[in-house]
């Protein structure tokens, strides 16, 4: 079976949007995901599906998984991603890491593939869900020229805003950026609920206030029926976002930072973990902070 020459792996609700964009844009893709049911509505749509990572192993591989450490099991073993490439003779492939990870850790992985003739781009997304199934995402890229330039056609289909920051790492320090501030505008929107509830105020009118003055942020927009509604089902969890943080904190300290904020954000969502928060949507941090708002420390 010849190589494929774009291919995606992991299907959740980032990555399937984003096949299905490929496929309609491309007319051609090959995907994995380990739970092969997820896979069946893209079939429907044209995809080839690989039994195993190393049959989608491709010129151009996009991973859509949350953790870099999924990332390197699928370069692993006989039925592994770089046994497909070797297998298939694909010469020079890129492996793109659309996932939020270490900065500090993909640079690693990037510096130890490269010596097996694999080269890495880190190229981590913001724009949600809406943003991969219209195609507006924000890609924040990292990695050396040649090969962002191999995958720079595969990656302007992904987003509408791309952009080649540096070497490998500097996508996910950019995204690291983002996350600073995503948490701090979402728990400053959700502080200022629980203030305007202690004062009677209504919620849903100072939302629409908010949003209509500087306040106003995509963030708002995005989560505003989440606060007026309660329902926290779903979405980009508080525990990713705490993970997030802790890359935050981790790129800070390699480059002797201090980050206040940050470092506040990472306690507040701490603090949601252990309230048992950690699989809502990350808007519901309200709740902690409510729970919390009277303490006395």
């Amino acid at each position: 079976m010849s190589a494929p020459q774009v291919s995606l792996l992991g299907l959740g609700r980032m990555g399937e949007p984003i096949a299905r964009r490929l496929l309609a844009k491309l007319g051609d893709l090959t995907i994995w995901n380990r739970t092969p049911a997820r896979a069946a509505g893209l079939v429907d749509a044209g995809a080839q599906v690989a039994t195993t990572p190393a049959e989608a192993a491709a010129a151009v591989t996009l991973t859509v998984l949350t953790d870099l450490g999924d990332v390197e099991d699928l370069l692993r073993g006989p039925e592994g991603l770089i046994a497909g490439w070797v297998s298939a003779g694909v010469g020079r492939p890129v492996l793109v890491v659309h996932g939020t990870v270490s900065p500090v850790a993909v640079a690693a992985l990037a510096q130890r593939l490269v010596a097996q003739g694999i080269d890495v781009v880190d190229a981590p997304l913001s724009g949600g869900v809406a943003g991969a199934e219209s195609g507006a995402l924000s890609v924040m890229v990292g990695g050396a020229d040649a090969a962002v330039a191999r995958a720079w056609p595969v990656l302007s289909v992904v987003g509408s805003t791309v952009r080649h920051l540096g070497p490998s790492g500097a996508g996910q320090v950019a995204k690291a950026c983002n996350q600073v501030v995503v948490a701090a505008t979402v728990t400053a929107l959700a502080e200022a609920l629980v203030l305007a509830d202690a004062a009677g105020i209504d919620r849903a009118q100072l939302l629409e206030l908010l949003g209509g003055g500087l306040a106003g942020s995509e963030v708002l927009r995005q989560k505003r029926d989440r606060w007026i509604t309660g329902d926290f089902d779903g979405g980009g969890s508080a525990a990713n976002q705490l993970k997030d943080l802790r890359f935050i904190a981790e790129t800070a300290a390699a480059r002797d930072l201090r980050l206040p904020v940050a470092a506040t954000l990472h306690t507040v969502f701490e603090q949601a973990i252990a309230d048992g928060d950690g699989a809502l949507d990350h808007s519901a941090v309200e709740l902690s902070l409510a729970r919390h708002a009277q303490d006395r420390r």
